[in-house]
């Protein structure tokens, strides 16, 4: 609620006030990776805000005009440099953006790098977004360190409008893993399991792997299945985790796409959550039996900024 609150508020020079921020946790507040996407747009915006310290559970927030400057930021923990790129990347079809952003790239309750580079910016670049993402150095938790370099050109998005994803057309796996877990094989067999399931499950579908070893300052593994329909795209990712075995890394994954592609749905929840900040049109169709708490509460924030937007018989339309 708070990302998609900003990179409204940027976009339409609108204040607001968010209270209770994360209410529900044993440790309430903002955090630095929330502290750092505030700052992010408080610079992008000259905004003056309220309550911007860690563990404050109120904020305000008031931007002056939007302008095009350089970012760089060091979340300076494993928090998620992908959701801090998701705050940003509403803003840049208006006025373009560019620069680096270090903290956790593969993190949980998150977007893995690999998602925003395969799946996400794809998606958006047919329909018009030109963009770079180039995936520096990989940060697990709980060090983080990962580096993000982006360029996202000013933009002119056409409606996202899909309603039939049409035939699976391929999978493309991308497995990948920290340096020290080589010798256990770990990025090949999340691959190699992946593809197994993939071939006993799904007919006539050509199923491509890559597997990787990436230098990172905490040990991790991820594993992304990106699904390839004739009018979409839509991605799975699952993080390794001590004691969980390469293999259950793979099934995760590969169960999340199954339960997807037996529905009608055209985006998986998370790119439909993400997308609903861009508001530029919206008319994509849910899987019904998922409705996120996410979606749920963007729907609100859409709402508190004047913005039409409901899901109807698994819909989601925004105007």
């Amino acid at each position: 609620m708070l990302r998609t609150s900003l990179s409204l508020s940027a976009l339409q020079q609108e204040s607001f006030k968010i209270t209770d921020i994360r209410g529900s946790r044993k440790q309430p507040g903002l955090k630095n990776q929330h502290i750092t996407a505030v700052k992010t747009i408080k610079q992008l915006t000259d905004a003056e805000t309220k309550g911007l310290k860690p563990g404050s559970e109120t904020l305000v927030f008031r931007p002056d005009k939007l302008r095009r400057k350089p970012v760089s930021q060091n979340i300076g923990t494993a928090g998620s440099a992908t959701l801090l790129f998701d705050t940003l990347l509403p803003l840049s079809a208006k006025i373009g953006l560019e620069g680096t952003l270090i903290g956790g790239t593969d993190v949980k309750w998150s977007p893995t790098s690999d998602y925003l580079k395969h799946v996400k910016l794809p998606f958006l670049e047919k329909l018009g977004l030109n963009s770079r993402l180039d995936i520096k150095k990989t940060g697990y938790y709980p060090k983080g360190g990962g580096k993000l370099s982006f360029n996202l050109k000013q933009s002119s998005l056409n409606p996202i409008i899909v309603e039939d994803r049409g035939r699976l057309q391929k999978i493309e796996l991308y497995s990948k893993a920290s340096q020290d877990l080589a010798n256990a094989d770990v990025a090949e067999r999340q691959a190699l399991k992946a593809k197994q399931i993939l071939d006993k499950n799904v007919n006539n579908v050509s199923v491509e792997k890559n597997s990787r070893y990436v230098d990172s300052e905490s040990t991790g593994s991820s594993l992304l299945i990106k699904a390839v329909y004739e009018n979409t795209l839509a991605g799975f990712d699952t993080l390794g985790e001590s004691g969980k075995p390469a293999e259950k890394v793979a099934e995760d994954a590969v169960n999340d796409f199954l339960k997807f592609n037996s529905s009608n749905a055209v985006v998986d929840e998370h790119m439909a959550d993400q997308l609903m900040s861009l508001v530029y049109g919206t008319n994509l169709r849910l899987d019904s039996s998922k409705s996120s708490h996410h979606i749920k509460n963007n729907l609100k924030v859409l709402k508190a900024f004047n913005i039409s937007a409901k899901i109807t018989e698994g819909k989601l339309k925004i105007n």
